[in-house]
């Protein structure tokens, strides 16, 4: 999800130092946005409300089926589904927070959040599966999976020091420098979007695995299922719009990019 404040502050800097966002002379009342750089704006925060309108989806589908009565808990469940896939070495863990739910596959556990570990309902039940998809994905060399892991030493290069590179080098640009440096920045972020990118058939798979199963296992009757494929589907969007939302902001760097670039050979 794009961070309002931080994205709004970003926005003024461009408008108060006037080449980048928007163009026009003094005398003109705020001047005239940048086509480019406007269709950037509108992108970013298209991406911002999905976001929001998925966030929103997602909190009232997981606590409406929070009150679903399931036969199992999320944590005896995780323990089935583990077990039924031959996968016993895998341990599963509580973990404090909300929808902080996740495999980590350093340590091959199942982490659940306290109210999935502890509760017997439909949502405890479909997000505890998800992540034992996660780790049958892994026991399997799920191709995805593999790809996601491997770029984790490079987004966290790119996402820390993506957006610290690209201001430094649009600066340099302003003061009649080349692009290299923009570019290189734009490229560090860029890995972000990637990563975000990849991340989707990984998680649309977890997602199927968990139902798939759920269906076999006999432990959810059709309505529950039904109700656990919806609550997935909403986890699932999450990582949609933050794909959206990443790819607008690398969409709104590269225009801001161009029009700067475009400025200087005016």
């Amino acid at each position: 999800m794009i961070d309002f404040p931080a994205f709004l502050a970003q926005a003024g800097y461009y408008y108060s130092n006037g080449n980048d966002f928007y163009y026009g002379s003094p005398g003109m009342a705020g001047g005239m946005y940048s086509s480019v750089t406007f269709i950037g704006l509108i992108l970013v925060l298209g991406a911002a409300l999905l976001g929001g309108i998925v966030q929103m989806g997602l909190k009232n589908a997981f606590k409406q089926y929070s009150e679903e009565p399931a036969p199992l808990t999320g944590a005896e469940t995780a323990r089935r589904m583990l077990h039924q896939n031959g996968l016993n070495d895998v341990q599963v863990i509580s973990v404090q927070g909300q929808l902080t739910d996740h495999y980590n596959p350093l340590d091959r556990t199942v982490n659940l959040s306290e109210s999935v570990y502890n509760e017997a309902s439909v949502a405890a039940m479909a997000v505890a599966a998800h992540e034992c998809g996660h780790a049958v994905q892994h026991a399997r060399a799920y191709p995805w999976l593999g790809l996601r892991s491997s770029l984790v030493p490079m987004v966290n290069i790119g996402s820390r020091l993506g957006q610290i590179v690209l201001m430094v080098g649009l600066g340099l640009l302003a003061m009649g420098s080349g692009t290299t440096v923009a570019w290189i920045g734009l490229a560090l972020y860029a890995t972000t979007t990637v990563f975000a990118l990849v991340t989707l058939p990984v998680e649309f798979d977890a997602s199927r695995r968990a139902l798939n199963w759920l269906e076999q296992s006999g432990l959810a009757t059709r309505a529950m299922h039904g109700q656990a494929g919806t609550a997935l589907r909403w986890a699932a969007m999450t990582y949609v719009a933050a794909a959206l939302s990443s790819l607008a902001m690398l969409l709104y760097y590269a225009l801001i990019l161009l029009s700067r670039m475009n400025n200087n050979r005016e």
